[in-house]
């Protein structure tokens, strides 16, 4: 690293204890500037290495692309939602974030807003401050001996599912790439999603958001769940369909909700569910506590102070625990191995007992860590909540009983340099294979039986189909009618007449279209995912 001081800009308020990391080491200076507006964070931003952000600086494209001298980004928290992360890989910025920091603290916020809910507090509350006592108004429910059914039980999840058998409640849970013995260990039942919305009480959701969770919690959902079933979200907006939710709230299928986060923050006034006396809401409060706000506060900034003073990778979102020389070399490798994990993920649901990992040419020649450490990461991140790294997600696997393969070999298989990742699931065996062209341009060449060279980025529609006249064209024909825009495509085929196609389109398809897709007369399965 050079001698010349490096500098950095704090654009959210930060606990002092994280100030006072950076201000006390060497050849760093800090400038502590909160609440700059995205035009006056793209003027200055030129001038930094570094760039700490919480939850209220979006880090654009914009402002990453005019960030040229910026090597690291840091987030005070688990979520980088507002971070545009591919940005940054694509200009070698390095993007760490804090797991671990408030898993404890928005677990226990759940738990609160769950409580609330259930005993009519902010109500009773608001209520008694008006001067009234409307003890029958407010008659609630206990928790004690009720089922609570988590969906996505990862950093955040797991804790909440502690402290919910603390209150003595019984909990289950849905979880596609947790083993029944490893949340037996937990002291849950793991269930499929349909008998979870069945048999709950309350239902918590602690997954990503992604194209496949997006409204997974919507009105096919809550025709599932018991009459009076109450719903908690402190994970992501999104996830819960606020219309959807709105509605069963006032048929009375649903007879209360607890929300943390919305689509839109901070909502409309006239937000339907805040109008409803059985809703409760907070202001996005899951990581607001003291405790919490320092303990990222302080590991953000010895991060950074650590990346700027050797080159240290610690808890990043987009790179592994790599020396600065060792990165340029690795780069296009990791980025590519995240991309074939990501889409092992998203093409076969279900929890997998084992992955094996072969690396092929150039690659054989270092250390086969960072390159798994990369596949898991995105085939972990794609299903669970936020806070999956380079760090965490070799240890994911151990917990969760997943066994770890690798392999090399310096001699080229069928590319000079690639990587192929099998997934074995019970009773299947997936394969995705990507390679690296010349020094930096990634592919997908094959999914199983089929080879092709398909761009691992954005959203893609992957279609089965048989190998016969006429469906581009009546894919491209649906699409266009429903307003959706197709900028790429690639297909692959076998000697058996069956096919695969990848469409890249410009926004995520809904399941309504999809649902069309699969009724074409030659397409056997048609899924979205996103790289």
């Amino acid at each position: 690293m050079s001698t010349q001081a490096h500098k950095v800009l704090i654009t959210d308020t930060l606990a002092e204890q994280g100030r006072a990391v950076l201000e006390a080491a060497t050849q760093i200076h800090t400038d502590y500037r909160p609440g700059l507006k995205a035009e006056e964070i793209r003027e200055i931003i030129g001038g930094y290495d570094a760039l700490i952000v919480r939850s209220g600086t979006r880090a654009t494209a914009d402002i990453i692309e005019a960030g040229t001298r910026l090597k690291v980004i840091g987030r005070a928290g688990i979520g980088v939602d507002n971070i545009d992360v591919e940005a940054a890989s694509k200009r070698g910025i390095v993007v760490m974030n804090t797991p671990g920091g408030n898993n404890v603290t928005t677990a226990e916020q759940t738990i609160t807003l769950l409580l609330a809910m259930a005993r009519n507090i902010p109500q009773a509350h608001v209520s008694l401050r008006s001067g009234k006592w409307e003890r029958n108004k407010f008659t609630g429910v206990e928790v004690c001996g009720k089922t609570l059914g988590i969906i996505g039980v990862g950093n955040i999840g797991s804790v909440v599912a502690d402290r919910a058998q603390g209150l003595k409640m019984k909990v289950i849970a849905y979880d596609p790439y947790l083993t029944a013995d490893a949340a037996a260990r937990g002291g849950i039942e793991l269930t499929p999603l349909d008998d979870l919305y069945a048999r709950a009480d309350f239902i918590s959701v602690h997954t990503p958001l992604t194209p496949e969770t997006r409204g997974l919690v919507g009105a096919a959902a809550f025709a599932k769940m018991k009459k009076g079933v109450r719903i908690v979200n402190c994970a992501r907006g999104g996830i819960v369909d606020e219309i959807a939710l709105a509605e069963a709230i006032r048929s009375g299928r649903v007879a209360g909700a607890a929300l943390d986060v919305f689509v839109e923050e901070p909502p409309p006034k006239d937000h339907p569910l805040l109008t409803l006396d059985g809703v409760v809401a907070t202001p996005h409060l899951g990581a607001s506590t003291d405790e919490a706000q320092i303990n990222v506060a302080v590991a953000i900034a010895e991060q950074v102070v650590d990346f700027l003073s050797r080159g240290e990778v610690r808890a990043a979102v987009n790179f592994p625990n790599l020396s600065a020389e060792r990165l340029a070399v690795l780069r296009p490798f990791l980025v590519l191995a995240e991309k074939v994990g990501a889409l092992q993920a998203q093409i076969v649901p279900g929890a997998p007992l084992e992955v094996d990992i072969d690396g092929s040419g150039d690659v054989a020649d270092h250390d086969m860590k960072a390159l798994t450490a990369s596949v898991l990461k995105g085939l972990f991140a794609a299903v669970m909540e936020s806070g999956v790294n380079h760090v965490n997600a070799p240890f994911i696997a151990r917990d969760r009983g997943i066994r770890v393969v690798e392999s090399r070999s310096s001699v080229p298989s069928d590319f000079l340099n690639s990587i192929t990742v099998r997934v074995k699931r019970s009773g299947e065996t997936t394969t995705v294979a990507g390679a690296v062209f010349g020094k930096k341009t990634l592919r997908i060449v094959r999914i199983n039986k089929f080879y092709m060279e398909a761009v691992p980025e954005g959203y893609i529609l992957i279609l089965n189909n048989r190998d016969v006249p006429g469906v581009v064209g009546a894919v491209g024909t649906l699409l266009g009618a429903h307003g959706i825009n197709i900028a790429g495509i690639e297909l692959g085929r076998d000697e058996s007449g069956q096919a695969i196609s990848f469409f890249h389109v410009d926004e995520p398809v809904s399941q309504a279209v999809l649902g069309e897709l699969r009724r074409l007369p030659a397409i056997t399965s048609a899924q979205l995912v996103a790289l």
